[in-house]
């Protein structure tokens, strides 16, 4: 590997992130989708770099992209339009991840020849939303809290859908049998406890923060906690990403509790500070950049059947979607937001990690499901690019009036409505 080459590629990729950024707001063009095809220029194209020249610093960096990420949506979230979102966003999750299953599970048996649980495994991979897609992308769209908080949350839980309930189907193929109820039981302890996890830490972060105040050079600190977090949850069993999401809304939120309180107890519980923020957020930034990069590094299938097979099963997972969020959201969303909601279905970390365990475990279609997953994840991420850029320009107008004739259509110039504690996702816009 030439070092100085490597350099210099890092600080070009800086530079280009940032003139990216600035395309996206003025032209709606999504970065990700630019920085996605950039490492597919640079790894399976001219094979200039490859995913092994990061040898174990590929999987640990893209663990870390996905805690900060997720921390630092977490702090953006409002712990009053979470509780509100939180119905529409686990039904959104649920639905999402069954439809999945329901359509991939076919065309992989027939499509792909692979058998019927292996087909149900491929369909579970592909079941989930992927966070470090999703947030980056929602915070460029006008959206009203609810709408954007459940997108967020519906990301992070199926995280753990997908790595559960693949894991299980992985287990059951191995011969060790399929046990539902270890299973579903696997499953919440891993949504409880992991978010019990992370609201404590968030707490007594926030009670350590006084002190950490105090200190020189603090501020990757915060960050630095949450790594620790994650990697406990983790080696617990549980869902890491879930406990980083909610020390993110905890720390977010806990300028919510009543002086009073406080001084019961004796304690002084601290909020991050602006600057603290700001450098989380060009955190996320940078490695955001690399993160899609370094997919784009990752993506390589061979022959042309299963890339075939692997697009049909794209448009299938979106057409899906539609009825999904028909059934998840109230009529009372905006048509324009139902939208989005249908459009946001990207694959990404989860799957693509997930997606080569088969193959690892000598399973048979191992190579099948990895490839089809890999086209899939690129597939998505484009046309999840793709519809957003349509949807700025306000050219899926027509579509979503078609698709979702029962939301609400409020035009111009109508105010949005007040929120009602039982409407998931409101109507309100930030």
């Amino acid at each position: 590997m030439n070092v100085p080459a490597v350099v210099i590629l890092v600080g070009l990729l800086v530079f280009l992130a940032h003139a990216l950024d600035d395309l996206f707001v003025r032209t709606k063009v999504p970065d990700v989708l630019l920085l996605l095809v950039l490492g597919i220029l640079l790894g399976p194209v001219s094979h200039l770099v490859s995913p092994g020249s990061f040898g174990q610093v590929g999987p640990v960096f893209t663990a870390i992209t996905l805690v900060v990420i997720l921390f630092e949506g977490g702090l953006g979230l409002d712990l009053r339009q979470l509780l509100l979102s939180l119905r529409a966003s686990t039904l959104l999750c649920l639905l999402n991840f069954l439809a999945s299953v329901a359509v991939v599970a076919p065309l992989g048996h027939w499509g792909l020849g692979l058998s019927w649980i292996s087909s149900a495994t491929l369909g579970a991979i592909l079941g989930g939303t992927s966070s470090a897609v999703v947030i980056p992308l929602v915070r460029r769209i006008d959206l009203g809290e609810n709408t954007r908080t459940a997108l967020t949350v519906e990301s992070a839980l199926s995280d753990v859908l997908v790595i559960v309930v693949a894991l299980g189907l992985l287990e059951a193929q191995r011969g060790g049998g399929l046990a539902v109820g270890r299973l579903l039981g696997s499953m919440g302890a891993s949504f409880a406890l992991a978010g019990l996890l992370g609201v404590c830490g968030g707490v007594l972060w926030s009670l350590a923060l006084n002190r950490v105040h105090g200190l020189q050079n603090s501020i990757l600190t915060t960050p630095a906690f949450v790594l620790v977090l994650y990697g406990l949850t983790e080696l617990a069993g549980f869902s890491g990403a879930i406990a980083a999401l909610a020390t993110g809304i905890t720390l977010g939120n806990v300028d919510r509790i009543p002086a009073a309180v406080n001084r019961r107890w004796f304690v002084s519980l601290e909020v991050l500070n602006a600057t603290e923020r700001g450098v989380f957020s060009e955190l996320v930034f940078l490695l955001k950049t690399f993160f899609f990069v370094y997919i784009g590094l990752s993506l390589s299938v061979s022959g042309w059947w299963t890339p075939l097979v692997g697009l049909g099963i794209t448009v299938a997972l979106y057409a899906a979607r539609v009825p999904v969020v028909r059934l998840a959201v109230q009529d009372s969303v905006p048509r324009k937001e139902a939208l989005v909601l249908a459009m946001m279905n990207p694959k990404g970390l989860a799957a693509a990690v997930v997606a080569t365990l088969p193959a690892q475990m000598g399973l048979p279609g191992g190579e099948v499901i990895r490839d089809a997953a890999y086209t899939v994840v690129f597939c998505s991420v484009v046309l999840t690019s793709g519809l957003v850029f349509l949807q700025g320009r306000g050219w899926l107008d027509g579509l979503g009036a078609w698709l979702f004739k029962r939301f609400q259509d409020p035009g111009p110039g109508t105010p949005p409505e007040a929120p009602t504690p039982d409407s998931a996702p409101e109507t309100r816009s930030r």
